[in-house]
Parts: C-alpha cells; structure tokens; sequence
C-alpha cells in the first residue's frame, strides 16, 4: 500500500504558485490532505489561494537546483508532518523556439529546474519515504515528453529527459513498496502560455518562419484550452489512490489521441526498420 486510508496524506508538491500545480494543492487542502507547497514566491502562493483553507498547509520558498535548499524543505516537512506520503515533481516552464535558436542558457536553465531539481527532489525524499516502506511518486511531464513538435525542442527534451528518469525510478523502487507515476497532460486552461510561465527565445530570426506563426498561435490560446485544471488535479489524485493504476498517464482528450497516434507511428517504424536492425547482430 503506497496510500494511507487511516489518516490525512502528506504531498509535496514542487512548482505550486501557478497552473496545475496551484490546482492540485488547492484540491488537496479543500479535500482535507496535508501539503507541503515549494515556491519561489510564498506571497504569490497564498494570495492564489485566497478563500482556500490553509491550515495544513506549510508554504516553502525553495530553490529546486540548490540541493541544500531542498533538503531543508523536505526536512521542515517531516518535522511539521511526520513524513511524506507523495511527492509531485510539477515545477517548470514552457519555451518556444527553434533548437537553432536556443541559448546555451537556455538549455542550462531549463534541464536545471526541469531535470537537476527533480534529481535534488527525488534523491531526498526516497530516504524518507523507504524508510515507511510506502510512497507514491508522481513526474508532472507533458504529452511533449512522448513526442515533439517544431519549437519544443528544449521543453521536450527536459520532458524526455524526466521520463527517462522517472520509468528507471519506477523499477528500483517497486521494492520498497513505492509506487511511480507519470502523468502526460494535454492542453489545460492555465497560464502557462502567458508571461511568467513561457519563455520565448531571444534570438528569433526568418529562417523559421512556420515556427514564428505556431508561436502567434500559441500565445493567442489561453482560454481556449480544453482541459480542466480542477479535474486534472481530482484525476492526479484518483492515479495515487488507485495505486494500480499505468506507469504513464495521459490528462485530456488531446493527449490521450496524441499519444494513441505515438505508439502507432513508432510501431509502425520498428516494423519498417527491422530488417536493418537484424542484420547488425553477429550471427546475421
């Protein structure tokens, strides 16, 4: 059992000031769980969740890629709460632009926050959580962390880059009684398409210029998005209670036929590579 029945559940939550994170700690205190809430802005945390009970909420301002940082959160944490049920790896951001124009800061900065603070997160909460013998881990990907469209090249390879970790994780954990998910969402009505949550590159030129128009198109979006914030964060929790549920799991009609589409495609392209595949083992 990686969930208790018997008492409220403490969540770490990484990423919560804003998007779907802010909805899943809001959905978790109105339900009567305990959260820890990492932010870079405690201010901005609990003005976004005005008129929310905040009683067993314990607001933290962490720094995700400062492995010091972190394990004084998860420390504050199990001080305040005795422990920690399950943690969600959701801090990040959207970026648009060619790889071309992608900055060596850029990359640095996303695969920091993206890939280093989920590593920092994941690396001490584990103790913690083998040590109860239970626990439930979520990775916050994107339905960009299966597959890649023009413009994405940076936010889907830290997306890759997590599910790569996260699936590994899932195996070396079983156990230890830990369970592992990754959840894919689709297009949700927040704000990550707005300033603040998107970056653009700053090196934008003419030689992209199918890539100028999806941007346009994108940062006209907002409201329009299918997914439901609050039922993403209810459907987050279903997957933790389940506890049997599949290691990847798509939020939203988009995702899941985008996904659906994936795993046709690249059927269709093992089947179309496998004479050249064969033909490299020695006994060919």
């Amino acid at each position: 059992m990686s969930y208790p029945t018997d008492r409220p559940a403490t969540w770490f939550v990484t990423g919560t000031s804003r998007g779907l994170g802010l909805a899943l700690v809001r959905h978790l205190l109105e339900r009567g769980d305990r959260v820890a809430a990492t932010t870079r802005s405690t201010d901005r945390l609990l003005a976004a969740l005005d008129g929310t009970p905040t009683g067993d909420l314990l607001a933290l301002e962490v720094t995700l890629s400062d492995e010091a940082s972190v394990r004084a959160a998860v420390a504050a944490t199990v001080d305040r709460f005795g422990g920690v049920d399950v943690v969600v790896n959701n801090a990040g951001y959207g970026y648009l632009g060619a790889v071309e124009e992608t900055s060596d800061d850029d990359v640095r900065r996303m695969l920091d926050v993206q890939v280093h603070g989920t590593w920092n997160v994941l690396r001490t909460v584990l103790p913690v959580m083998r040590a109860a013998g239970s626990g439930h881990v979520v990775t916050m990907s994107s339905i960009l962390g299966l597959l890649a469209f023009p413009g994405w090249g940076l936010y889907s390879a830290a997306k890759f880059a997590v599910e790569g970790l996260t699936e590994a994780l899932a195996a070396e954990v079983a156990d230890h009684g830990i369970r592992v998910s990754v959840v894919e969402p689709g297009y949700f009505d927040t704000d990550f398409l707005r300033e603040g949550s998107l970056e653009l590159t700053g090196d934008a030129g003419d030689a992209y210029p199918a890539i100028r128009a999806m941007v346009e198109a994108h940062l006209a979006m907002p409201g329009s998005q299918p997914g439901d914030p609050a039922r993403a964060a209810a459907a987050i929790v279903t997957v933790v209670e389940r506890g049997d549920g599949p290691l990847h799991q798509q939020l939203g009609s988009d995702a899941s036929a985008m996904a659906a589409d994936r795993a046709t495609a690249l059927a269709a392209e093992v089947a179309a590579g496998r004479e050249v595949a064969l033909s490299t083992d020695k006994t060919a």
